[in-house]
């Protein structure tokens, strides 16, 4: 019998801190999630969970899917506002928000409402577990088929990326998720797959496949990045000479049909295309950084855009808020995930050649190219219309790319650089989770540490919100500690034969 070892309990442990983030939150906290939860509802108009409306663009609904969000954009406003909506789906409103013109493909939410049912509140649950589970699938199932020397490339990009945003997102009922897992894994599962041999290769196929599927069937900006990242597999990879060409021709094929599955999904999401022109409407210069924009036009624009594009990735590590934009973060939390970032990935340029660069780079391109585009044409600055998360998948991927090493070398820190990177996520995360649930627990004109202390809204379920915070806490720090111990503790790494 096989002894157990701490890693066997790490998807376990992984599970629960996400499960504390998927209650850290109440229906509709997620941004656009009236929205998204609408398109769920209307993936298939049947009558009943979604009938048509008054007109072609738009559908009569469960009330409750509407009026959930009640406290977005209201920071001193907790989820109490909630208490007198009808969860049950009995009461119907009609609405035009929702994917009724093909603005976003079309599987995620397919996939999603096979869980709907009649109580709302239930349902959108349940599909925040079943997200967590996916997530939780696709990284155990790579870290047991990737050879030893990929697992820090797959476990490191998801430790120093994931707090605050990518913890949120994973739990929530935004297609978001699927983007982030998606094009975070799909890359490596391919990379692999051409790397091994026999059933291990077949089944790395598999997986890049369903997270090809994942990442283009949420978000059309997401099958960009799923190409992009088969791209960057692609010059990794391609033989140098003529020799292993007819090998390599035929593995060739599956990432070639991922790439027209990718671009077929792509080509039916209108929001992308209507991205690339530029979004209209500024929200104001609120989240902007610096002094006075509102008279930037031109050339000036360009540059304030070019300047303070960081500034829209920080958003994803803590320097824009959560949800719906208005769940704040301290420094500590920005500061911290980032100090972490920027030490691992320093650390992970020791190992560089010439075919890591040109990906790295190019990665690195797009990540500040892309957003500076986007924002110029549609007559914004950073800080108005795109938002961080959007670029999170990309940042994974880039992140990813980074910690690539030749098969022959592992990636290690020392044991004290180990500690102090796995506190400090942990303390952060510990930090952003107390964060997101007082401000839907109190608001956050509440303060203190203890969050049952005048408690406002909450589950109706056997935990407090302080139990939920550390069980969550804890279980994300062992998480954490289980897995970098696992793959990059001194004299623990696994060299190829």
């Amino acid at each position: 019998m096989r002894k157990l070892r701490a890693i066997h309990f790490a998807p376990a442990f992984a599970i629960v801190a996400l499960l504390a983030w998927a209650f850290a939150s109440p229906i509709g906290a997620a941004p656009d999630d009236d929205y998204h939860l609408v398109s769920t509802w209307c993936a298939v108009v049947d009558g009943t969970e979604c009938a048509a409306g008054t007109s072609a663009a738009t559908r009569s609904v469960p009330e409750a899917l509407v009026d959930s969000i009640c406290y977005a954009q209201k920071p001193e406003v907790s989820a109490s506002c909630q208490d007198g909506i009808d969860f049950t789906g009995t009461a119907n409103t009609v609405t035009k928000r929702g994917n009724f013109s093909g603005g976003y493909p079309p599987v995620y939410y397919a996939v999603m409402h096979t869980f709907v049912g009649h109580d709302v509140e239930v349902s959108a649950l349940v599909m925040r577990f079943v997200n967590i589970l996916i997530f939780v699938g696709l990284i155990t199932g790579l870290f047991l088929l990737l050879p030893p020397e990929r697992r820090p490339t797959l476990i490191w990009p998801w430790v120093i990326g994931s707090v605050p945003m990518g913890m949120f997102l994973l739990a929530s009922n935004n297609p978001s998720a699927w983007a982030i897992m998606g094009v975070g894994t799909g890359w490596l599962a391919l990379l692999g797959y051409l790397e091994t041999s026999g059933w291990r290769k077949w089944s790395l196929g598999g997986v890049a496949a369903i997270a090809t599927v994942l990442a283009a069937g949420s978000r059309g900006d997401a099958a960009v990045y799923a190409i992009m990242g088969i791209g960057a597999v692609f010059l990794l990879t391609v033989p140098r000479g003529r020799r292993g060409w007819k090998r390599y021709a035929l593995d060739a094929i599956l990432p070639v049909v991922l790439v027209i599955a990718a671009a077929l999904l792509f080509l039916t999401a209108r929001q992308t295309a209507a991205g690339l022109g530029g979004f209209s409407g500024g929200t104001g210069g609120s989240l902007a950084p610096g002094a006075a924009t509102a008279d930037l036009n031109g050339f000036g624009r360009f540059a304030y855009n070019f300047l303070n594009i960081p500034f829209l990735w920080a958003g994803n590590f803590g320097q824009w808020g959560l949800g719906w934009l208005d769940t704040s973060m301290p420094a500590i939390v920005s500061y911290g995930t980032i100090a972490s970032l920027v030490a691992v990935g320093f650390v992970a340029l020791r190992s560089m050649w010439g075919r890591k660069l040109v990906v790295v780079l190019a990665a690195g391109a797009t990540l500040w190219i892309l957003p500076v585009y986007v924002l110029t044409a549609g007559g914004d600055i950073v800080g108005e219309q795109v938002q961080p998360r959007y670029m999170l998948p990309l940042i994974l991927l880039l992140i990813g790319l980074v910690m690539l090493t030749r098969k022959d070398r592992g990636y290690s820190l020392s044991r004290p650089q180990l500690i102090l990177v796995i506190a400090t996520l942990s303390i952060a995360n510990l930090i952003a989770l107390h964060m997101n649930i007082r401000r839907y627990v109190t608001g956050i004109d509440a303060a203190g540490w203890n969050l049952d202390a005048g408690a406002e809204w909450w589950w109706h379920i056997p935990f407090s919100p302080m139990t939920v915070w550390a069980i969550g806490s804890l279980a994300f720090a062992a998480t954490v500690y289980i897995v970098v111990r696992e793959v990059s503790w001194p004299g623990r790494q696994v060299s190829s034969a």
